[in-house]
């Protein structure tokens, strides 16, 4: 049973307008919470700029990922302070507005100039709307983020494999720009010999426990031209969840789990696909943005050893959705300085700096300018994806859609129990009870 709290806009209005005394009495602290990876290490970087223009000192709650959800959705739900400010996952939106955990910043945002016409679009509508698409805003973009590929350029420029590889398929040997054509990759390469070592196709995430498969496979059901309903708003999932495009990508997410990974990833998540790739197992990886530049500048397979593509399209290019935005939570002692942050952190030239140190800034100012492709090997690919990236269910109730995702592709990827089809038809009776339960059905 989830813990609810509704607050009115009307309220958090009057829980700012009365905020002044408390703010100011604490304006000389802020506690930001986060997930534990570099990009975090970035801001800490970043945020000195803050504390030295405002006398703000900042402190940081990271989180390794594995207990990140838990313990910030933890905090939230019991109206903990210890975060002022938050960078929380897309998904979280929904519960997080609807609960009352985060504050309504349109006033603030009109007060101060802040236009939501400056970030991406499809920034400003996964990680700042709810509900989805309408023009109230819980948090302002900031770590964009999608699913996409690293290679081993350096194997892929091999003459040797270049001919062999040429002489099975006709083409050259090369960044895959089709599910099909990545198959045909991670199979030249499975179980090959390559100096000296057995190196295999591709790593791809199979972890049960949060939300690892779903982030993987949904990058092929996406491809295919996988949808959440039959018509959007409608929650009316058959067809759509368990239709034909759906069922052909499951099937090949598990033929490519079969075929072409190395032996033993079978519940494996981010930083196994980043170990695999960095220790020379796999040909291919699939990951998030935010990991590339520190494999850029890896020592053992960085620099010209590495290659980033955007997720293969099938009948459709789409890639899935990371990245977070950041929100004042409601309960903070100190909504004032919060907010002052907010404003800091949404100046162009400050999303700039943000894109330098490693973060990744969807501001306008910053992937609009006709130097962003060739700022960073991998920014060309990021925009890309940006541009057609979609999101898993972002419904105060996510957390339970998730784990019935998670237990579903699970057990027909991995553990081999029945068919795609019959996955999928149990999904679509999980999700009916949820959205049921829900009053949605």
């Amino acid at each position: 049973m989830r813990a609810v709290k509704f607050l009115s806009a009307t309220a958090i209005g009057l829980a700012l307008a009365g905020a002044g005394g408390a703010a100011n009495a604490q304006s000389d602290e802020l506690t930001l919470c986060w997930a534990a990876w570099d990009p975090a290490n970035a801001l800490v970087e970043l945020s000195r700029d803050f504390t030295a223009q405002t006398g703000i000192d900042m402190e940081f709650e990271f989180v390794p990922w594995p207990n990140f959800a838990d313990r910030m959705l933890n905090e939230l739900n019991s109206g903990g302070r210890l975060c002022d400010l938050l960078i929380g996952d897309s998904q979280w939106i929904g519960g997080s507005a609807e609960n009352g955990h985060y504050v309504l910043l349109n006033d603030f945002f009109e007060q101060e100039g802040i236009s939501m016409d400056d970030f991406l679009p499809a920034a400003v509508y996964a990680y700042s709307t709810w509900p989805k698409g309408e023009p109230n805003y819980y948090a302002l973009p900031a770590m964009g983020d999608a699913l996409g590929w690293t290679y081993r350029r350096d194997w892929f420029e091999r003459e040797d494999l270049q001919a062999e590889f040429q002489a099975e398929h006709g083409r050259p040997l090369a960044a895959p720009e089709t599910w099909t054509e990545l198959m045909e990759v991670a199979s030249f390469f499975q179980g090959r010999e390559i100096d000296g070592n057995t190196v295999y196709g591709a790593y791809i995430f199979t972890e049960r426990g949060s939300e690892g498969i779903t982030m993987g496979a949904t990058a092929a059901l996406y491809a295919w031209g996988f949808q959440y309903e039959a018509e959007p708003g409608s929650y009316n999932m058959a067809g759509a969840v368990n239709g034909p495009e759906a069922v052909a990508a499951l099937e090949f997410y598990k033929a490519l789990y079969e075929c072409c990974t190395a032996p033993g990833y079978t519940d494996s998540y981010m930083s196994d696909g980043l170990d695999a790739f960095r220790s020379g197992q796999v040909a291919m990886q699939m990951n998030w943005f935010a990991f590339f530049p520190g494999l850029h500048k890896d020592e053992q397979v960085g620099g010209d050893r590495i290659g980033f593509f955007v997720n293969p399209s099938q009948n459709v290019e789409a890639s899935t959705l990371g990245g977070q935005g950041i929100s004042v939570v409601s309960y903070s002692d100190n909504i004032e300085g919060a907010l002052e942050y907010i404003k800091w952190f949404a100046q162009p030239e400050i999303q700039q700096r943000w894109w330098e140190l490693g973060g990744y800034a969807v501001h306008n100012a910053v992937v609009t300018d006709p130097g962003f492709p060739a700022s960073a090997p991998f920014a060309g690919q990021f925009l890309d994806a940006m541009s057609n990236v979609r999101d898993f269910w972002q419904e105060p109730t996510y957390a339970e859609l998730l784990l019935s995702m998670q237990r579903r592709l699970h057990d027909y990827v991995v553990a081999d129990v029945g068919t795609a089809q019959e996955a999928l038809d149990e999904l679509v009776e999980d999700w009916t009870e949820v959205f049921e339960d829900d009053g949605k059905l």
